[in-house]
């Protein structure tokens, strides 16, 4: 099997036992597997001669990425015969038409690469995963159908794509790299493998969406007293900014107790220090200012807002980010916790916290709730741990799963999601059963079935 590899994809792309180690472990350091070997194809018909000779021989296929999961989905199982199948030297920006607005990549390039082609050529894709955009890439991106800081007005992965290219479970090439908005010519088949998390084939090259580059910016950082009033200032600004809005994330007063650390070279934004916070952006195509607008706005709001800052300068705007795109690593560095990507309506994320907090506060004691996101979509990530860390191992391997039963209660109550944008992965996949329709379920596994019969594309994941 190891030769037959190399042959195809060369003895240099061909990793094994203690080089192979690196890429069979989630960065988070939850979940690790093994795997007959780490290969790295360099173009579409490698990934197809590998993934036929893994089916001839009946081995599980880990379709991977910049291996940034948070769920386990990019790793292979500690059990069976596994062959991880690394796009990372995929990276050929394709082709770039700047009158269609679209930009055509393969699944190994970073985002941030896909960001710098778009920007090069006065162009924005504006997928906004600022922690990890150096790291994680296009066709991970497109598997989990990442979502980021700018869901608010430009959509999930899912709304910036136009065609895909897959190599399907039996090795076969779909060529779907179309770059139409129009096309109601049959079923819209790339949306299976969007979200899809490497069960239903390998996404091997995409054509993405571009937007015009915004001319003009401003960004606000302010203090309020909880989330309750985020949903109603959200709705505020929303209707007096219009279209410019394109970021309102949250930030609780624990994500930054944990920022300011473990992070280096970040400052608290105001003098007082406060209970919650969100960072508003405005972004426009048209050049101008946006600061008025904005502030206009949040004056307009009324005295539920404690205190404010606006600012058009891209380095100040930039350190109010960092607080925000910190929180994970800060998180990290603390220790281990019970991690919750959750979604509900806008108008009920206030209600969700309140609930969550509530009985989550009755049932533990010395409990800190981490919580921040993207309140303009509902996306909250919602994570706990002890504040005594030397406790806190101890109370994850005995609570986890009662704490997330209190948690996902909340959110069904609430007609929500468990996973709003990390996907099921490992982490869920068992979890998804008490909480999806048993419908739903059935169609999905039987899509499976369908398009994976031997079930050899990324087992243990999703379904």
């Amino acid at each position: 099997m190891i030769s037959n590899l190399q042959k195809i994809v060369g003895a240099n792309n061909v990793l094994t036992a203690e080089s192979a180690a690196p890429f069979c472990k989630d960065w988070r350091g939850r979940y690790s597997g093994v795997a007959i070997a780490v290969v790295f194809p360099a173009d579409t018909q490698q990934v197809s001669d590998v993934v036929t000779l893994c089916v001839e021989n009946k081995i599980a296929i880990i379709p991977q990425g910049g291996n940034t999961s948070l769920c386990g989905g990019s790793v292979p199982l500690p059990q069976g015969e596994q062959v991880v199948i690394n796009l990372s030297r995929m990276n050929q920006i394709r082709a770039i038409d700047a009158i269609n607005y679209t930009l055509t990549v393969e699944a190994g390039c970073t985002l941030a690469s896909v960001r710098d082609a778009a920007e090069k050529n006065d162009r924005l894709f504006p997928l906004g995963l600022t922690a990890i955009a150096d790291h994680c890439e296009i066709g991970g991106n497109l598997s989990t159908n990442a979502g980021g800081v700018s869901v608010l007005r430009y959509g999930n992965m899912r709304d910036l794509v136009l065609g895909l290219e897959v190599v399907l479970p039996d090795g076969r090439i779909w060529n779907g790299l179309r770059s139409l908005r129009k096309d109601n010519s049959g079923y819209d088949l790339k949306h299976l493998f969007i979200g899809a998390e490497g069960t239903l084939g390998i996404i091997t090259t995409a054509v993405l969406k571009l937007f015009p580059r915004p001319q003009s910016r401003a960004t606000a950082c302010v203090a309020i007293a909880n989330p309750d009033v985020a949903v109603r200032l959200l709705a505020h600004i929303r209707a007096t900014c219009g279209q410019a809005l394109s970021s309102f994330e949250i930030i609780s007063r624990s994500c930054m107790d944990l920022v300011f650390k473990h992070i280096d070279d970040v400052h608290q934004p105001f003098r007082q220090q406060y209970d919650w916070y969100v960072l508003i952006q405005l972004a426009d195509g048209l050049q101008g200012t946006l600061d008025g607008a904005l502030r206009s706005g949040l004056l307009g709001f009324g005295g539920e807002v404690l205190e404010f800052d606006i600012t058009t300068d891209m380095n100040d705007a930039e350190s109010w980010w960092k607080l925000r795109k910190n929180i994970s690593e800060a998180q990290k560095r603390e220790g281990l916790s019970i991690k919750h990507d959750i979604a509900v309506p806008v108008s009920r994320v206030a209600e969700f916290i309140t609930r969550a907090d509530a009985a989550l506060h009755q049932a533990y004691q010395g409990l800190r709730i981490v919580a921040f996101g993207h309140m303009g979509d509902g996306n909250i990530h919602y994570n706990l741990s002890l504040l005594d860390a030397e406790k806190n191992l101890t109370f994850i391997a005995q609570h986890e799963n009662e704490a997330n039963h209190i948690v996902y209660e909340a959110v069904r109550e609430l007609n929500g999601s468990i996973s709003a944008e990390h996907g099921l992965g490992q982490l869920k996949r068992d979890t998804i059963l008490e909480y999806k329709d048993s419908l739903e379920l059935e169609l999905m596994r039987s899509i499976k079935l369908t398009l994976d019969p031997q079930g050899l594309m990324n087992p243990g994941k999703v379904v």
